[in-house]
Protein backbone atom coordinates (compact mmCIF):
# COMPACT_ATOMS: atom_id res chain seq x y z
CA UNK A 1 0.00 0.00 0.00
CA UNK A 2 2.82 2.42 0.81
CA UNK A 3 4.36 1.89 -2.61
CA UNK A 4 1.08 2.74 -4.35
CA UNK A 5 0.74 5.94 -2.32
CA UNK A 6 4.28 7.06 -3.15
CA UNK A 7 3.79 6.22 -6.83
CA UNK A 8 0.68 8.36 -7.26
CA UNK A 9 2.46 11.71 -6.72
CA UNK A 10 5.25 10.55 -9.03
CA UNK A 11 2.77 9.67 -11.79
CA UNK A 12 1.00 13.01 -11.32
CA UNK A 13 4.34 14.80 -11.57
CA UNK A 14 5.29 12.92 -14.75
CA UNK A 15 1.90 13.75 -16.29
CA UNK A 16 2.26 17.47 -15.46
CA UNK A 17 5.80 17.58 -16.85
CA UNK A 18 4.63 15.80 -20.03
CA UNK A 19 1.85 18.36 -20.54
CA UNK A 20 4.30 21.22 -19.91
CA UNK A 21 6.70 19.70 -22.46
CA UNK A 22 3.91 19.37 -25.03
CA UNK A 23 2.88 23.01 -24.53
CA UNK A 24 6.52 24.08 -24.84
CA UNK A 25 6.81 22.25 -28.17
CA UNK A 26 3.48 23.71 -29.36
CA UNK A 27 4.39 27.29 -28.46
CA UNK A 28 8.13 27.42 -29.20
CA UNK A 29 8.57 24.98 -32.07
CA UNK A 30 5.32 24.15 -33.87
CA UNK A 31 3.91 27.71 -33.68
CA UNK A 32 6.91 28.87 -35.74
CA UNK A 33 6.77 26.25 -38.49
CA UNK A 34 6.04 27.96 -41.84
CA UNK A 35 3.46 25.31 -42.78
CA UNK A 36 -0.25 25.51 -42.00
CA UNK A 37 -0.59 21.80 -42.65
CA UNK A 38 2.06 20.80 -40.08
CA UNK A 39 0.82 23.27 -37.45
CA UNK A 40 -2.83 22.30 -37.80
CA UNK A 41 -1.94 18.59 -37.87
CA UNK A 42 -0.04 18.94 -34.59
CA UNK A 43 -2.77 21.04 -32.98
CA UNK A 44 -5.47 18.55 -33.98
CA UNK A 45 -3.55 15.38 -33.16
CA UNK A 46 -1.38 16.21 -30.16
CA UNK A 47 -3.26 19.14 -28.63
CA UNK A 48 -6.80 17.77 -29.16
CA UNK A 49 -7.97 21.03 -30.75
CA UNK A 50 -11.04 20.90 -33.01
CA UNK A 51 -10.25 23.03 -36.09
CA UNK A 52 -12.65 23.20 -39.03
CA UNK A 53 -11.90 22.86 -42.72
CA UNK A 54 -10.29 25.87 -44.38
CA UNK A 55 -9.30 27.48 -41.06
CA UNK A 56 -5.83 28.75 -40.20
CA UNK A 57 -3.80 29.55 -37.11
CA UNK A 58 -0.88 31.69 -38.23
CA UNK A 59 2.66 31.59 -36.88
CA UNK A 60 3.48 32.63 -33.34
CA UNK A 61 0.14 31.82 -31.70
CA UNK A 62 0.42 30.87 -28.02
CA UNK A 63 -1.79 28.13 -26.64
CA UNK A 64 -2.36 27.89 -22.87
CA UNK A 65 -3.62 24.32 -22.57
CA UNK A 66 -4.58 21.13 -24.37
CA UNK A 67 -8.29 20.67 -24.99
CA UNK A 68 -11.21 23.05 -24.61
CA UNK A 69 -10.63 24.68 -28.02
CA UNK A 70 -12.88 24.53 -31.06
CA UNK A 71 -12.82 26.62 -34.23
CA UNK A 72 -15.30 26.39 -37.09
CA UNK A 73 -14.74 26.44 -40.83
CA UNK A 74 -12.90 29.17 -42.76
CA UNK A 75 -11.78 31.13 -39.69
CA UNK A 76 -8.37 32.70 -39.21
CA UNK A 77 -6.30 33.48 -36.14
CA UNK A 78 -3.47 35.81 -37.10
CA UNK A 79 0.08 35.84 -35.78
CA UNK A 80 1.07 36.20 -32.13
CA UNK A 81 -2.39 35.66 -30.64
CA UNK A 82 -2.80 34.16 -27.16
CA UNK A 83 -5.46 31.46 -27.02
CA UNK A 84 -6.48 30.50 -23.49
CA UNK A 85 -8.90 27.57 -23.55
CA UNK A 86 -8.69 26.57 -19.87
CA UNK A 87 -12.35 27.63 -19.53
CA UNK A 88 -13.27 26.57 -23.10
CA UNK A 89 -12.85 28.71 -26.18
CA UNK A 90 -15.35 28.30 -29.00
CA UNK A 91 -14.82 30.12 -32.30
CA UNK A 92 -17.44 29.95 -35.08
CA UNK A 93 -17.24 29.96 -38.88
CA UNK A 94 -15.71 32.82 -40.92
CA UNK A 95 -14.22 34.53 -37.86
CA UNK A 96 -11.30 36.89 -38.43
CA UNK A 97 -9.02 37.41 -35.43
CA UNK A 98 -6.30 39.98 -36.13
CA UNK A 99 -2.70 39.87 -34.89
CA UNK A 100 -1.74 40.22 -31.23
CA UNK A 101 -5.22 39.45 -29.84
CA UNK A 102 -5.40 37.99 -26.33
CA UNK A 103 -8.41 35.78 -25.52
CA UNK A 104 -8.63 34.79 -21.85
CA UNK A 105 -10.99 32.21 -20.36
CA UNK A 106 -9.51 32.07 -16.87
CA UNK A 107 -8.42 34.48 -14.15
CA UNK A 108 -8.27 34.83 -10.38
CA UNK A 109 -10.93 36.24 -8.09
CA UNK A 110 -9.35 39.39 -6.66
CA UNK A 111 -11.87 39.40 -3.79
CA UNK A 112 -11.11 35.82 -2.77
CA UNK A 113 -8.90 35.43 0.33
CA UNK A 114 -7.33 32.43 -1.44
CA UNK A 115 -6.96 34.33 -4.78
CA UNK A 116 -9.19 31.57 -6.21
CA UNK A 117 -8.77 30.43 -9.79
CA UNK A 118 -11.89 30.64 -11.94
CA UNK A 119 -12.59 29.68 -15.54
CA UNK A 120 -15.43 30.91 -17.75
CA UNK A 121 -15.95 30.10 -21.44
CA UNK A 122 -15.56 32.57 -24.29
CA UNK A 123 -17.88 32.09 -27.26
CA UNK A 124 -17.21 33.81 -30.58
CA UNK A 125 -20.09 33.36 -33.06
CA UNK A 126 -19.92 33.25 -36.87
CA UNK A 127 -18.71 36.25 -38.93
CA UNK A 128 -17.08 38.04 -35.98
CA UNK A 129 -14.15 40.39 -36.64
CA UNK A 130 -11.66 41.15 -33.84
CA UNK A 131 -9.15 43.98 -34.43
CA UNK A 132 -5.43 44.02 -33.66
CA UNK A 133 -4.33 44.18 -30.03
CA UNK A 134 -7.77 43.44 -28.58
CA UNK A 135 -8.22 41.64 -25.26
CA UNK A 136 -11.30 39.46 -24.67
CA UNK A 137 -11.89 38.69 -20.97
CA UNK A 138 -13.32 35.47 -19.48
CA UNK A 139 -17.03 34.78 -19.83
CA UNK A 140 -17.62 37.02 -22.86
CA UNK A 141 -19.88 36.06 -25.78
CA UNK A 142 -19.39 37.85 -29.11
CA UNK A 143 -22.64 37.63 -31.09
CA UNK A 144 -22.95 36.74 -34.78
CA UNK A 145 -21.49 39.40 -37.07
CA UNK A 146 -20.18 41.58 -34.25
CA UNK A 147 -16.91 43.50 -34.60
CA UNK A 148 -14.35 44.67 -32.06
CA UNK A 149 -12.16 47.67 -32.92
CA UNK A 150 -8.38 47.47 -32.55
CA UNK A 151 -7.06 47.86 -29.02
CA UNK A 152 -10.41 47.34 -27.28
CA UNK A 153 -10.80 45.46 -24.02
CA UNK A 154 -14.02 43.46 -24.09
CA UNK A 155 -15.42 42.88 -20.59
CA UNK A 156 -19.08 42.16 -21.45
CA UNK A 157 -21.08 40.30 -24.08
CA UNK A 158 -21.39 41.98 -27.48
CA UNK A 159 -24.81 41.65 -29.19
CA UNK A 160 -25.15 40.41 -32.77
CA UNK A 161 -23.93 42.79 -35.52
CA UNK A 162 -22.75 45.37 -32.98
CA UNK A 163 -19.42 47.19 -33.38
CA UNK A 164 -17.63 47.96 -30.11
CA UNK A 165 -14.53 50.04 -29.36
CA UNK A 166 -12.61 51.42 -26.41
CA UNK A 167 -11.53 50.48 -22.90
CA UNK A 168 -13.79 49.03 -21.75
CA UNK A 169 -15.45 48.26 -25.08
CA UNK A 170 -18.74 50.05 -25.72
CA UNK A 171 -21.10 50.02 -28.74
CA UNK A 172 -20.14 52.53 -31.46
CA UNK A 173 -22.10 51.25 -34.45
CA UNK A 174 -23.53 48.24 -36.23
CA UNK A 175 -22.66 45.95 -39.16
CA UNK A 176 -24.85 44.85 -42.02
CA UNK A 177 -26.88 41.73 -41.29
CA UNK A 178 -26.40 40.11 -44.72
CA UNK A 179 -22.83 38.82 -44.27
CA UNK A 180 -22.04 36.01 -46.72
CA UNK A 181 -18.25 35.99 -47.14
CA UNK A 182 -16.03 32.93 -46.81
CA UNK A 183 -12.57 33.58 -45.39
CA UNK A 184 -9.51 31.96 -46.92
CA UNK A 185 -6.17 33.07 -45.54
CA UNK A 186 -3.30 30.65 -46.00
CA UNK A 187 -0.32 32.64 -47.19
CA UNK A 188 3.03 30.85 -47.06
CA UNK A 189 5.34 31.74 -44.15
CA UNK A 190 2.51 33.03 -41.96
Amino acid sequence: MAIALRGAPLLRSIKLHSIDALLFVANHVVAHLPSHRLRLGFYRTWMGMRIGEGSAILMGARIDTRRGFSMGRHSVINQRCRLDSRGDLEIGDNVSISADVCILTADHDLQSPEFAFRARPVRIADYVFIGTGTTILPGVDLGTGSAVAAGAIVTKDVPEYTIVAGVPARPVGSRTRDLTYTLSYRRPFH
